[in-house]
């Protein structure tokens, strides 16, 4: 259809040739892909519009030059907004309401709106909840939680303990530990409440790169700053995904929609301010297995330091190529040399500073 409009075969139609096809087949389109070729032609300054674009939009996929195009535009959006509309089924909903939970722009909660498919769905975050949850407590030791008085709660292969550093795997897989019930119950709540809304808008990958170098960031924090603790839980990768998503909604307050959005901050900050502040009265309470001291708190402050840096980076750019972010690349590499740096500080720190380290359990 669009050859007519381009006779020369140069790929692009003038804006002018653009909005009359739009008007004469708009009535065949989706109402908010409608909207977006609308501020597609709206927004662009160069006067023509390109046809991958527009096979891109038809195929749900956004080129770069289209997000530019947005970006750079006015945004105009004809219609009414989406949480104005009516008959919506209940997947549809919540569909919608995630949308406004995590995006603060109109044209970028419609073209979410219309894209999702549940495919795939956001198994990331559900399969480490599970993983955490019931695999290891409940059927590897027969119980769903460690209370830091039992027994087995350091004897085990997947806590960090800083006597077993060398064991590098333990910097990931303390995770699947958890001092408490609370402090499980907490993670486990904040984890599915906040991230699977998340892994839904932004993906798997996104998502879990944000959790993944938030545990990283945490259990290597303790290894600096609090060298003789050991760390249990998920505070490091919760932390990161909850404080990325808060810093967002407030960077974006004006534009972000969702209902209740003080309360709801509210509610996190308080579970947070909760969890972090036992995590901080038990790392000071005198041990059950001296000279072994409860685990430290420092996790939850490198996922933090994660979730402000390159979680807030990650939820802003939605749907935008990271690689084209300056301000990614800084945050990367301040992470990477922090990374590197904890790694050397590990091989030779703590035989230059002659600490006498607990035992190994």
């Amino acid at each position: 259809l669009l050859s007519q409009f381009d006779p020369e075969n140069t790929g692009y139609i003038s804006t002018e040739k653009f909005r009359s096809l739009l008007q004469r087949h708009g009535s065949e389109l989706d109402p908010h892909k409608l909207e977006v070729l609308l501020a597609l032609a709206d927004s662009n300054s160069e006067g023509r519009i390109c046809y991958q674009d527009f096979v891109n939009l038809m195929s749900n996929k956004r080129s770069n030059s289209f997000r530019q195009a947005i970006l750079q535009g006015n945004r105009r959006l004809c219609s009414k907004a989406l949480l104005e509309e009516t008959g919506l089924s209940l997947s549809q909903r919540l569909i919608r309401h995630v949308a406004y939970e995590t995006l603060p722009r109109e044209i970028d909660r419609k073209w979410y709106y219309d894209s999702y498919t549940c495919c795939p769905p956001p198994w990331f975050m559900i399969t480490i909840t599970l993983v955490a949850f019931f695999l290891y407590n409940g059927v590897v030791l027969d119980r769903f939680v460690l209370q830091v008085s039992h027994p087995l709660y350091l004897k085990n292969a997947l806590v960090y303990h800083p006597q077993l550093r060398a064991q590098a795997w333990r910097y990931l897989t303390y995770i699947f530990m958890h001092a408490g019930i609370e402090h499980l119950g907490l993670n486990v709540v904040l984890q599915l409440l906040v991230g699977v809304p998340l892994e839904m808008v932004h993906g798997a990958a996104r998502i879990s790169f944000v959790y993944v170098a938030g545990v990283v960031a945490g259990s290597l924090a303790v290894s600096v700053a609090d060298m003789r603790a050991p760390v249990v839980g998920s505070s490091g990768g919760v932390y990161a995904l909850v404080s990325a998503h808060l810093a967002n909604i407030v960077m974006n307050w004006s534009g972000m929609k969702c209902q209740f959005k003080l309360l709801r901050m509210a509610v996190a900050l308080i579970c947070m301010s909760f969890e972090f502040g036992r995590a901080v009265w038990l790392r000071f309470h005198p041990s059950a297995y001296p000279p072994c001291p409860h685990p430290s708190f420092m996790a939850h402050l490198g996922g933090v330091m994660v979730g402000i840096t390159l979680g807030v980076i990650i939820l802003r750019n939605y749907e935008q190529r990271l690689q084209d972010q300056t301000l990614w690349w800084i945050f990367l590499s301040i992470y990477v040399i922090f990374v590197l740096f904890a790694i050397f500080w590990n091989i030779f720190a703590y035989s230059l500073l002659d600490l006498k380290l607990p035992p190994p359990p």
